[in-house]
Formats: structure tokens, C-alpha cells, sequence
């Protein structure tokens, strides 16, 4: 990074940290002390699938978004590389499953029926990959999402990426005339490579905001008075954890001759904290 973008970036979360303070403080001046209730750590030996106590796989195609990739459960595309990380990793080959076939693979995990929770503080230390066509996300859905639908159950896209904009962090809100094209969404310019090294991307989960942040830093907060005219606010009750690396779709587009494969999404650790009120929603 030049010296003018890193100041650039500096002075942009600098202003940004100051309009958004007091979003963390409990009725005061005071910042809200976070409280650890629920962490994913990836270490082991390289191979072993993530831990089923903690995620489960979606397995398929498609998600609704033009996505090229077949997700599956094989320690190919998603396994601990050894050295303390969860790699989720995309590869350019032809597979045939049940949904079809498909000429990338790649995959996607959750924490439905696993942990589940509503407010707090959501975060997760991760090095992205680079290449035009890659759609790595850290979100979140409704815990309801199998009985309503989406976008009814809510979803939080805490941090999502263009392979091919590898400064770009984007984080948005989808519910119930706010979804797709249409969700509230805002973005950050980090002025940063963010496939050369880990960062945490988070969001701080309130009653009647959402703030999200990069490396502590906020950049945007949600609230009530965002949501358009005839929408609902749907985040007032559990959301579970998603972790994916997508190839292509609407939102990225496909890879072309330019993109390595594979690539790895890699996390070093995913935590959820709540305050001294536990899981609630808070103040």
C-alpha cells in the first residue's frame, strides 16, 4: 500500500469511528465490555474436516444466485490446512453430483441447529483470496430461514468480497423489501491488498442498529430508520453462521483466463461474544 492510501484509509476511518461513536456504549459513556460465549478455532492436522459440533455442510449448487461452483463436503474443498485455519477452497474441475455437474467446487458451512444467536458481537480473523470471479463471504441467516424462507429470516452479510476488487470490504442488511439488488449495502476501500494477510471483519449486532467494522475499525452502521418504506426489521431474533467461497454469480461475475485455481478462503478463528445481559438483543 502507497503512503497516500494508507493515509487515505487512516483518515477515512478516523472520520467514520468518530460519527459512529457511542454505538458500542451501554447507555453511557462507557464501551460496552464484550463477554466470549461462543468461538471456532481450527486447530489440527491438516485434513480433518471442521468440527461437527460447530458447523454443518450445504451441499449443492446454484443458492439462488447464479453461482458455478458445486459445493461439497470433501476434505478437497473444505478441511483444517495444518497450521491452525480452516481452508475453504475453491478448485477449477469437473464434478458430478446429485444437483449435476459442475466445472468448479468449492464449499459452504453453517451453524443451523449448532449455535444460534441473537445481538452481540460477531467476528472473524481471515485471509481472502484474489482473482476475478471468487465471492468469499462471512454472513449470517434467520434461524427461521427453513420455516419462512428468504428473505423474511433476515440476513447480515458481515463480509463480502469481489476477488477482483481486493481492497473492497462490503457488508449489507437483506429482509422483507430490502433483498438481491436491493439491500441495504455500503462498502469500504481499504486502500489494502486483503489476499496478503489475515483481517477480522465483524459486526456489533444491537437492537436497532448494526454497526460493522474492519480490524476494530467501524465504517457503517444500519439501523431501524434504514430500512425502506413498507420493510420490517427482522433482526430480533437468533441468525446462524455462514462461511463460503463462491466462484462466479450475479454479484461477481465468472472467473476468466487471468484467475488461479485453486484458491483458499482461509479463517483463522471465528468468535461470538455477548454482554453482561448474555444472548439478548441488546440495549
Amino acid at each position: 500500500m502507497s503512503a497516500r492510501r494508507g493515509r487515505q484509509w487512516g483518515l477515512l476511518l478516523a472520520v467514520v469511528s468518530g460519527l459512529i461513536l457511542g454505538a458500542g456504549c451501554n447507555g453511557g459513556d462507557q464501551p460496552l465490555q464484550w463477554r466470549l460465549l461462543w468461538e471456532s478455532e481450527f486447530d489440527g492436522p491438516a485434513g480433518r474436516s471442521p468440527d461437527p459440533d460447530h458447523w454443518r455442510f450445504d451441499v449443492g449448487v446454484d443458492w439462488g444466485n447464479e453461482q458455478l461452483e458445486y459445493d461439497t463436503e470433501r476434505l478437497e474443498n473444505v478441511s483444517l490446512d495444518g497450521k491452525g485455519h480452516l481452508a475453504i477452497t475453491a478448485r477449477r474441475e469437473t464434478y458430478t453430483g446429485s444437483a449435476g455437474t459442475r466445472e468448479y467446487t468449492s464449499g459452504r458451512i453453517n451453524t443451523f441447529d449448532r449455535f444460534e444467536q441473537a445481538g452481540g458481537k460477531f467476528e472473524a480473523r481471515i485471509k481472502l483470496p484474489r482473482g476475478r470471479g471468487l465471492w468469499p463471504a462471512f454472513w449470517m441467516l434467520g434461524n427461521d430461514f427453513a420455516r419462512v424462507g428468504w428473505p423474511a429470516s433476515g440476513e447480515i452479510d458481515i463480509m463480502e468480497y469481489r476477488g477482483q476488487d481486493s481492497g473492497v470490504v462490503i457488508g449489507s442488511l437483506h429482509g422483507p423489501g430490502y433483498s438481491g439488488g436491493g439491500a441495504i449495502t455500503g462498502r469500504v476501500d481499504t486502500g489494502l491488498d486483503l489476499s496478503t494477510d489475515f483481517h477480522v471483519y465483524a459486526v456489533e449486532w444491537f437492537d436497532d442498529r448494526i454497526t460493522w467494522l474492519v480490524d476494530d475499525t467501524p465504517y457503517q452502521t444500519f439501523s431501524r430508520a434504514s430500512i425502506p418504506n413498507g420493510g420490517d426489521w427482522v433482526f430480533d431474533h437468533p441468525f446462524a453462521i455462514l462461511l463460503n467461497l463462491a466462484v462466479g454469480g450475479r454479484f461477481v461475475g465468472p472467473p476468466d483466463a487471468s484467475t488461479p485455481f485453486p484458491q483458499a478462503m482461509l479463517v483463522d478463528w471465528v468468535r461470538v461474544y455477548g454482554w453482561d445481559q448474555g444472548s439478548a438483543v441488546a440495549p
